[in-house]
């Protein structure tokens, strides 16, 4: 046997210093801190040896931590590992060590997501490689000193209560290894073992086995002494070559290599290869690696190094969803085994990287989405979507397989199950991505049945069907042949199990095979019911009745325009299908992955959205859902998950919960809804106004803090200022339209007292921040609106929300408002001309098309939206990313697809295109954001746009002559009319007419004080310019 030089080093640890930290026999110097709604302990207890701590929490309902913190100075340098033991008496949560500097602003942490701690003492040690700079203001991030330790539970997959215990806190010094001696190996005819002389580090390894005398069976066992060994990995169907073994986190001395069957085979390992920490520091890290030795294609694009993306499928309201990649892989359910198609022809596979790649949805806009593959005689169309209800539904996924070419040709399209997400490994942020663990995988004749339920049922018998386990690399390494089907049933140690269906057939030039697939995604739909159908003729007849369902929600109302412009239309029916499929049953979310929680900030605006467009029921459901989270304080959980309420502090919340319940009274006139949900909306405000007056006090007079007086408290607001907490104009418009929300609701009730508190309230918090604007200006040396008071700091998009929802478009300084625009404006243009470096935006910058039309620059409105509207990836299938990078395929993390925060973004600059409400004196603003090319031949015309004073219809056309708009009769004149506002002069002293009648322009305004109205402006036209 040989055994060739190992290839990987790690470095030789030694003791060099070590000290107690805590050995926590004295009295404790812990304390206990918890967020809102938990309550927790830190007393003494026995230890593994001696007294120990004892920490118990309590999360009741809601969604924050418990931890216990002391006093505890420490100075890093060099390498070093922070150790103690644990126990608990718990559910799983998360765990958490903080180190928090001097400042407390700046902390440092190990964090364990869903850290399941053992009944038994166990010893857990932090390396300085494990700790991670948190947040913080600080601009260097190296850990040098601090001043508080934290052990932290937070509430993770359990939340519950519990008790930890703590002992022997110890920290030691790690002296700098030489370098490692020789590894001494020594070999019997089924064993190998090595000795590295020291404790060596790594993540994983590879053994590379000589051609034809691989080991099918084997053990990998590390010890530390030579005696006593541990067995890490056993393989059970290696199929030579290179063995690539995941290990995690590993540090050993020896390593043996225990070969069964060797009395019957001959076994020659050639090679032993470490891999470094990195390799294994997760499944993503080591599939990622395996992606760059293989054929490209052969790994999905996202774990490729490429920047993949996707859409999302589901129904309206379900709990579960899944996604389809642009590439055309089918995720089954969140963080779940991905369906991946291949095509065989004459013995080669294609693959995604093989082909031409198109993307489509169906009637350009229902959640019906498609990717197309097209090579030189062939193409694959993917289809799919979700069937059902939120109790019951499945994926239903589709396969047109065409000959293209002129002449017959025999495929093979063959669909692989396989243990990773559409979601890539980027994608952090709350659900796990990249790789979906699957320890069993059986092929039952004609479905899947993945970790012992069924997932997977095929419509059409399989010409061939099989399971692997990742020691036998069969998928899809070896599917261009038959040899990768002979096994029905498979436990895979590894847990990345895969299997495949094979569909064989002969097309003649033009024909084509239909193939399909049902997955379970809600409840239990069970098996598809064909009823003595084809599978072709049940797919259509699924397709169509989901289409027709969507079709009907979403042109509830319906906006016409001319075929330039219906990218836009498409895309604001799709951003709505989005809102509905992103929902958690009534709990809207922005995402179904990384953002499936329900922030207040991102419903109260997608619930505006979705009552334009006469969705009411399901802003209302929303409402109801949330208003039980409130904390008893009245405060409004930033945030409400299955754990509970958020309890981090984020001053939007009261002003945008407030907003939602008015935005229901003005839409629907529910006073039953109000009254049952006014004692919250007058605790939110309460709390808010108790905030507000902690900020009033003498510190607040000082020169140099005098522009926070009166402001709402520093808060991280909408993540802007994660890193140190900050007083956010952002915070302070949402707490502004609170007031004034819970002031009219108080009227609405007959409620006169509290209407008139209200009302003074928000006009001194009116007065105060009006001039903290002015004051944060002077003393910045500033000519915009500050996103936060003492930084000064430029925030456009978040300014917008002043003038809508706010309304304080005619109340802020006019010159900061044009000022802060204007830039934005300038360093758009210079964005979009290449004139300025940028790496990526967010897409929340759409709010700016509404403040632009607002402001009246109708072109530079479009000229943004355009811009805008290149950036949807895939643009087919009309949706934002929460992130968008210059450059589309590099690496980075995008937030979900789609996003619905910002599909409500889109929607309401999209409809304020069309018609917005003016605040300041109670008018509609009509056709304000219409170009001028819309309105040549059939025009544009709305049909039901929702608003609060009902349904509005009018149609707008240029004919010979001028102008014509016709406003239906269908909804009440608002106290301020109906206004149409001159794009040019040339509308101001054009000949008008309404009803027949002159009549006049008041400088750029025309109102209209009745309804039906037909009215004509004369404006000389030339071909899309009137």
């Amino acid at each position: 046997m040989k055994l060739w030089p190992l290839l990987v080093c790690t470095m030789m640890s030694a003791h060099a210093q070590e000290r107690i930290l805590d050995d926590f026999e004295q009295p404790l110097a812990w304390k206990a801190v918890v967020s809102d709604g938990v309550s927790a302990a830190a007393s003494a207890a026995p230890g593994v040896q001696g007294q120990g701590m004892r920490f118990d929490f309590d999360f009741g309902s809601a969604a924050g931590y418990a931890a216990a913190r002391r006093a505890l100075p420490l100075d890093f340098d060099g390498d070093y590992a922070i150790s103690f033991w644990i126990r608990a008496d718990a559910p799983v949560n998360n765990f958490e060590m903080k180190l928090v500097d001097a400042s407390g602003d700046n902390v440092w942490w190990v964090n364990r997501p869903n850290f399941a701690m053992s009944r038994e003492w166990q010893k857990v040690t932090f390396k300085k490689r494990h700790i991670d700079f948190a947040w913080g203001p600080i601009g260097d991030r190296t850990l040098r000193r601090t001043e508080q330790m934290e052990l932290v539970v937070s509430a993770g997959r359990d939340g519950g209560r519990g008790s930890v215990y703590i002992d022997d806190l110890r920290m030691r010094a790690i002296a700098p290894a030489g370098p490692p001696p020789e590894p001494v190996i020594s070999t019997t005819p089924d064993v190998v073992t090595v000795d590295y002389g020291v404790p060596r580090e790594f993540g994983g390894m590879v053994l590379h086995w000589a051609d034809g005398l691989h080991a099918a069976r084997y053990d990998v066992a590390f010890s530390s002494d030579g005696s006593a060994w541990r067995t890490v990995r056993q393989v059970v169907d290696g199929s030579g070559g290179a063995d690539p073994l995941l290990l995690g986190e590993s540090e050993t001395r020896y390593v043996r290599v225990t070969m069964h069957d060797a009395a019957a085979h001959r076994h020659r390992l050639e090679r032993i290869e470490l891999k470094d920490l990195a390799y294994g520091a997760s499944a993503n890290s080591f599939f990622q690696a395996l992606a760059k030795d293989a054929p490209r294609g052969h790994y999905p694009r996202g774990m490729s190094g490429q920047q993949n993306y996707w859409t999302v499928l589901g129904v309206d309201g379900g709990r579960e969803t899944g996604l389809i990649s642009e590439d055309g892989a089918i995720e089954a359910a969140r963080a779940g085994f991905t369906i991946e198609p291949f095509v065989v022809e004459d013995g080669k596979l294609a693959t995604w990287a093989d082909v031409t790649m198109s993307q489509s949805l169906q009637d350009g806009y229902l959640p019906i989405p498609s990717v197309t593959w097209t090579a030189p005689r062939w193409q694959l169309r993917t289809t799919a979507f979700a069937q059902g209800t939120p109790a019951s539904s499945q994926l239903i996924a589709r396969y047109d397989l065409a000959n293209t070419s002129s002449e017959a040709i025999s495929l093979r399209l063959v669909l692989a199950l396989r243990p990773l997400q559409v979601n890539p490994p980027m994608q952090f942020l709350n659900t796990l991505p990249g790789v979906s663990p699957i320890g069993t995988l059986a092929f039952n004749g004609d479905s899947f049945a993945v970790d012992g339920a069924t997932r997977v049922w095929s419509l059409c018998a399989p010409a061939l069907a099989g399971v692997s386990s990742f020691d036998n690399a069969a998928i899809p390494a070896r599917l261009a042949g038959d040899g990768w089907s002979a096994v029905r049933q498979v436990s895979d140690q590894a847990g990345f199990a895969s299997g495949a269906l094979a569909y064989d057939v002969t097309l003649a030039p033009g024909a084509n095979a239909v193939f399909g697939l049902a997955l379970p995604l809600n409840g239990q739909p069970g098996a598809p019911r064909l009823a003595g159908v084809m599978p072709e003729q049940w797919l259509t007849a699924m397709q169509e009745e989901v289409a027709g369902q969507w079709r009907a929600r979403l042109n509830r109302v319906s906006i016409s325009v001319p075929p330039q412009a219906q990218p836009l239309v498409d895309t604001l029916r799709s951003s709505l299908a989005h809102m509905l499929m992103t929902r958690d049953g009534a709990a809207l979310m922005p995402g179904t992955r990384s953002y499936a929680r329900s922030w207040i900030r991102d419903g109260a605006m997608m619930s505006e959205a979705l009552l334009r467009l006469g969705n009411d029921s399901v802003a209302r459901d929303y409402a109801n859902w949330l208003a039980p989270y409130q904390f008893a304080n009245g405060k409004i959980p930033c945030c409400v998950d299955r754990r509970g309420s958020d309890p981090v502090p984020e001053n939007d919340s009261q002003g945008e919960f407030i907003f939602l319940v008015a935005q229901l009274w003005r839409y629907t006139h529910d006073r039953a809804l109000v009254e049952r949900l006014w004692p919250r909306v007058k605790a939110a405000a309460a709390y808010m106004e108790q905030q507000r007056q902690s900020e009033r006090g003498a510190a607040n007079l000082a020169p140099e803090r005098r522009m926070l007086y009166g402001l709402l408290p520093a808060s991280i607001s909408h993540e802007g200022y994660s890193a140190k907490p900050m007083h956010s104009n952002w915070d302070n418009f949402w707490g502004l339209r609170g007031y004034r929300d819970a002031a009219m609701l108080a009227t609405v009730l007959g409620k006169p007292a509290d209407a008139a508190a209200l009302r003074a309230q928000g006009d001194q918090f009116e007065c105060e921040l009006l001039a903290s604007l002015r004051l944060t200006a002077a003393t910045h040396g500033i000519g915009y609106l500050a996103g936060a008071a003492e930084l000064g700091d430029f925030d456009p998009t978040s300014t917008t929300i002043a003038l809508s929802p706010g309304g304080l478009q005619q109340r802020l300084p006019q010159d900061l408002l044009h000022g802060t625009f204007e830039r934005y404006w300038l360093e758009a243009v210079a964005r979009r001309d290449g004139l300025r470096e940028w790496k990526d935006y967010t897409p929340y910058e759409l709010r700016n098309v509404a403040a632009f039309v607002r402001l009246g620059w109708r072109d530079r409105a479009h000229e943004l939206l355009d811009f805008f509207m290149r950036d949807r990836r895939p643009a087919a299938w009309n949706q934002w990313a929460e992130v968008v990078g210059r450059d589309a395929r590099e690496p980075r993390f995008v937030g979900d697809m789609p996003h619905g925060w910002i599909a409500s973004d889109f929607i309401r600059s999209a409809l304020d295109l069309f018609a917005y409400e003016r605040e300041s004196d109670q008018s509609l603003i009509v056709a304000d954001g219409i170009p001028a090319a819309w309105l040549d031949g059939a025009g544009v015309g709305v049909r039901g746009l929702r608003t609060a004073y009902g349904p509005l219809d009018y149609t707008m056309k240029a004919q010979a002559g001028g102008v014509t708009m016709t406003i239906a009769g269908s909804m009440q004149v608002p106290p301020g009319g109906l206004i149409v506002r001159a794009p040019d002069a040339r509308w101001r002293t054009a000949h008008t007419t309404i009803n027949g009648k002159a009549a006049r322009w008041r400088g750029v305004e025309l109102r209209v004080a009745a309804l039906p109205a037909t009215i004509f402006i004369a404006v000389k036209t030339t071909k899309g310019k009137p």
